[in-house]
């Protein structure tokens, strides 16, 4: 029996129950945050939290809002379609603390202070005295924070979704919502109940973060912190339990070869032969050719729809488990799936894995580089090992969401203690979601076509498994409060820079309070629905979106920052060209992979390597040879952020 279902069966109200508390907390700590905003400096206050944030408020904060839904999702998915090797992957990020926090915080920390910065934008524009270097950094961050809401909006509302699956109120609202919307062409084929999930999270998000401001943000994201680690830490064991320990899931990785994936027609017979048919996406069907003492066994991986007018579906995407251990299991003893009944799959066409599926490569989910559909050299050579290690320890770096924290810690000491904190925090989470899902491979096969759901979906399975399908609800919070630390503070980013850098510092200086306080609201309600409008057509996988998002950013920002804070010599054409040659360099490899590899998130590798390698030392080199080819920067300037006496 699926695991949701019997999930329904045993306490299906327990999942919303948990939803309904999780929220009410959430707006709880947003009424809270409000009313501070009403005794001190408004901008300050909902952008920054008065620059007052201590050891847990700082570290929970910084680590929650890096540990996005693609932590909880897309990591996860990754883990499931390319095995081990994404501990190598991820590697890198246990020192991510100590390399963003320690290259940039407290010199970030102290120049944010003596400009008076609110925001990125705002340091970049105070440093060099400069509104178009400034409104150049408000439109790279726009633009890259946009995909990246999308993203996230999705995230939440397949998370919701998957923990709502089977609870019957939830069924029946989206049924009449879906009745609701019948007739609007932009909602049209999207399924209902996703629909609700997304409505629900994004009105959830943007009510809380939109009337709450900063302060809501950093205490939501410590109660989200707290939720993730729970999460993770109970997952882990039961994981292990299940599978019959860590060395049993590897042996078990080792016989496996990747599935194959394809189309194939449907095509009705027997009591189902009249009527309108209905074969939901993740059905297992067989077909026994008499080759062999083994059926072949397929899994849909779309829905498929047979009209009453018709006898069959044709084109329909399909896996094919291709481990003889693993369908010997699948299709008898205590581990045997379901098949449909009701329809003959025919004409099978399939393609097995670029890497992987040869007989000499058996065993790649527990080596280098890792099976791929797509790529002959592997899912991870070591160039490209060699690239995500700066992708992720190096690049966290430049990301204008980590900036903002780094600017709202409250002294030296609190910096130093949340490196610690966050480090721990860091090798705990990610650590434990590589065996998890490495568990999963094991325990959940043939979703290989909807991997980006595979983390609440092993939520629901072990907790089944244990006899307590209540604790559920509990485990999915987890990546349903790493998304939501990311949406909220990745809409006030954008909302920050649309007010302060734009509106305030451009168009009208001499704003009230109270002007700045209706536009900061509007702005964060606006973009907000935006983002949640664009995620009801979301791209399929979410980790691409993050690393390309990730990578971009830091190609744009982390050259120009470091020499600004760090070089006296840096000078606004210098700066300001390393900006937009990194942002040139790592799109232009995502625009020849669109060419190359016929998808724009398969990016071109030149010489192997990550476009974040080649932006980056573009970017960096940039700076560095125009600043040098042009005069230097006004005295004033220097004196200001460099002198010591002028920064007491």
């Amino acid at each position: 029996m699926n695991s949701s279902v019997i999930l329904a069966e045993g306490q299906s109200n327990a999942a919303l129950l948990t939803f309904l508390f999780y929220t009410l907390a959430v707006f709880g700590l947003a009424a809270v945050s409000n009313a501070l905003l009403k005794s001190k400096s408004f901008l300050s206050e909902y952008f920054l939290g008065s620059r007052s944030l201590g050891v847990w408020a700082f570290a929970l904060t910084f680590a929650a809002t890096s540990s996005s839904g693609g932590s909880f999702t897309g990591f996860p998915s990754k883990i499931y379609m390319h095995g081990w090797v994404l501990a190598l992957w991820i590697g890198s990020y246990m020192v991510v603390p100590i390399c963003t926090m320690g290259l940039l915080g407290k010199r970030l920390n102290q120049v944010a202070r003596i400009s008076g910065s609110i925001t990125v934008p705002d340091v970049i524009r105070d440093r060099f005295q400069s509104p178009a270097f400034g409104l150049l950094a408000v439109m790279l961050i726009v633009f890259f924070m946009s995909f990246n809401l999308v993203a996230q909006f999705k995230a939440g509302s397949l998370i919701l979704n998957t923990l709502l699956l089977d609870v019957e109120p939830f069924q029946n609202s989206a049924e009449t919502f879906g009745r609701f919307t019948e007739g609007i062409t932009y909602l049209q084929g999207v399924d209902s109940q996703y629909l609700l999930c997304l409505l629900t999270f994004g009105v959830a998000v943007i009510v809380y973060t939109t009337y709450g401001g900063f302060h809501a943000v950093v205490w939501t994201d410590v109660l989200q912190g707290v939720v993730m680690i729970i999460g993770v830490l109970i997952l882990l064991p039961l994981a292990l339990s299940q599978v019959g320990g860590l060395e049993q899931a590897t042996r078990q990785m080792a016989n496996m070869t990747p599935p194959k994936n394809g189309t194939a027609n449907l095509v009705r017979y027997g009591l189902s032969s009249t009527g309108r048919l209905v074969v939901p996406s993740g059905t297992w069907l067989q077909i026994t050719d008499g080759e062999g003492d083994l059926p072949r066994l397929f899994r849909t991986a779309q829905e498929a729809v047979i009209s009453e007018s018709e006898t069959q579906a044709n084109d329909i995407k399909i896996l094919e488990i291709t481990t003889p251990e693993e369908i010997r299991r699948l299709t008898g003893g205590e581990s045997a799936v379901e098949f449909f009944e009701g329809v003959n799959l025919v004409q099978p066409s399939m393609t097995p894995y670029a890497y992987g599926a040869d007989a000499e490569q058996r065993g790649s989910y527990v080596t280098g580089p890792g099976p791929s559909p797509t790529d002959a050299v592997g899912f991870l050579p070591l160039s490209l090992a060699f690239s995500f290690f700066f992708m992720w320890a190096i690049s966290g770096s430049g990301q204008p969401s980590n900036m903002v924290r780094l600017m709202a810690f409250r002294n030296t000491s609190t910096l130093r203690r949340a490196i610690f904190t966050v480090a721990i925090y860091y090798s705990a989470i990610y650590l434990s979601l590589v065996i998890i899902f490495c568990c999963a491979r094991v325990l959940l096969p043939g979703m290989d076509a909807e991997s980006d759901r595979i983390m609440p979906a092993m939520a629901v399975h072990l907790t089944t498994g244990a006899g307590m399908p209540w604790l559920a609800g509990l485990l999915v919070a987890a990546p349903f409060a790493a998304v939501m630390s990311t949406v909220d503070s990745f809409l006030l980013m954008i909302s920050s820079a649309l007010v302060r850098d734009i509106y305030q510092r451009n168009l009208n200086p001499q704003a009230s309070e109270k002007t700045l306080r209706r536009m900061s609201y509007l702005c964060t309600l606006i973009v907000g629905t935006v983002a949640m409008v664009g995620a009801v057509n979301p791209p399929q996988f979410l980790q691409d979106i993050i690393v390309y998002v990730g990578s971009g950013l830091a190609a744009c920002f982390l050259a120009p920052m470091v020499f600004a804070l760090y070089w006296p010599r840096a000078n606004l054409p210098g700066c300001m060209s390393g900006m937009l040659a990194g942002f040139g360099a790592h799109l232009s490899m995502y625009v020849a992979g669109a060419f190359v590899n016929e998808s724009f998130f398969r990016p071109y590798r030149l010489l192997n390597f990550d476009p974040i390698i080649i932006g980056l030392c573009t970017s960096f080199l940039a700076v560095f040879v125009v600043t040098k080819m042009t005069p230097p920067p006004p005295r004033h300037l220097v004196e200001k952020y460099f002198h010591k006496q002028s920064s007491s």
